[in-house]
């Protein structure tokens, strides 16, 4: 079974092709989601930590984790993982 593949900067689930970004030519980038990077830039400068207090809310109101403080030591944790934050 392969690994499901995640946004490269905040971890969204990517499952299908109009969840992903592009590249500056138009082409999809399959390693960063459209809300993250779009005609091959970021979208929004923010730092991982911001990035953080950004996510917490919506993956809490996803009933990924209970509570926003779970959500972020989880994103802390696995944050320093992705790409972007490398």
């Amino acid at each position: 079974m392969s690994e499901m593949k995640v946004c490269q900067s905040c971890a969204m689930p990517l499952t299908n092709e109009e969840e992903l970004g592009t590249n500056a030519d138009g082409s999809l980038n399959e390693a960063y989601c459209k809300y993250c990077f779009n005609e091959g830039k970021f979208v929004g400068e923010m730092t991982m930590d911001e990035m953080i207090e950004f996510c917490a809310p919506i993956v809490v109101k996803e009933k990924v984790y209970p509570d926003v403080e779970a959500a972020k030591q989880a994103m802390r944790g696995y944050f320093p993982t992705l790409k972007r934050w490398k």
